[in-house]
């Protein structure tokens, strides 16, 4: 028996997919199992994650952010398809600007910049002429506590760089794209010591050579917590360039070219005055829009 309607909309980001949908004034009480239901891909819609646009000035846990960024009058809730939260989603807050524009809830004109309300603070998103979108997420760090990890195809235990950017992130570096290939990561890899939180988990093979035209070129597959291997992972993109500039020392580039299995995302590292900003940059596409009865 059907508990009620809703208007939902399929999105990805070069292949991490998201069902979003409009909550403007935080009244449908959706519960775990609802955002669960959404994102199965067997008995429901079927997604990485699941996006609720609500306004920001309603939403007690980011209403503050509005005293720091007035104009952050969305905010993206979003979910992992397990239902737990997240801090955000690189991918899914171009997917969400995106939304907006298509839903008329907001007007970006190329060159435009959307701030938007997440739980990791405000997250300035540009729209350029091509209709791609460059987010600034903000500031990165080390963590201090880096696992070893063991996936299923590899030997042994592989050593690790642990980054929040916002969400927290443990990169692996691996030997050639061969090895990569044989990973098997329909199970999640072990992490000792396993991060409080959980972690997503990058697998990163760098090319040869590194560097092309200034950009630095990389091959990555992710394991997201609370969701598994997804397509692409926007904030594992960025975890994976980050590490791999740390690796190759002072000679490294800011700007990366990061291939994932769903297309292909920008990194860049750039300064500011309350210290170094990354951004993400790639496509965002709208596949349908239907109503879903949501089940009891």
């Amino acid at each position: 028996m059907a508990r009620s309607s809703l208007t939902v909309t399929k999105g990805h980001g070069t292949g991490n997919d998201f069902v979003l949908f409009v909550d403007e004034s935080d009244e449908l009480g959706l519960r775990d199992q609802d955002y669960r239901w959404l994102a199965d891909r067997h008995v429901g819609i079927g997604s990485d994650g699941v996006i609720r646009a609500v306004k920001t000035a309603v939403s007690p846990e980011v209403a503050p952010l509005l005293e720091l960024e007035p104009d952050a009058v969305w905010f993206m809730d979003y979910r992992n398809g397990d239902g737990s939260l997240a801090e955000m989603c690189g991918n899914g807050v171009r997917v969400f600007a995106e939304f907006l524009l298509a839903q008329g809830l907001v007007t970006m004109e190329p060159g435009s910049t959307l701030p938007i309300a997440t739980r990791a603070g405000i997250v300035d998103v540009t729209r350029s002429a091509s209709g791609h979108y460059q987010a600034d997420m903000g500031r990165w760090e080390f963590t201090g506590v880096d696992p070893l990890v063991l996936a299923r195809g590899l030997d042994v235990a592989r050593p690790s760089l642990a980054i929040t950017v916002p969400n927290p992130h443990v990169v692996v570096a691996l030997a050639s794209r061969a090895e990569l290939s044989a990973l098997d990561l329909s199970s999640a890899p072990l992490m000792d010591p396993e991060p409080q939180a959980g972690a997503n988990i990058e697998f990163v093979v760098p090319h040869d050579p590194l560097v092309v035209d200034g950009v630095g070129v990389i091959t990555m597959r992710v394991f997201e917590r609370g969701v598994g291997e997804t397509q692409s992972c926007g904030t594992g993109a960025i975890a994976a360039a980050l590490a791999t500039r740390h690796w190759a020392g002072e000679v490294a580039p800011h700007h990366w070219r990061v291939e994932v299995p769903g297309g292909t995302l920008g990194v860049r590292m750039f300064a500011t005055e309350e210290g170094e900003h990354v951004s993400l940059s790639g496509p965002a596409t709208l596949v349908f829009t239907t109503a879903v009865e949501l089940p009891e």
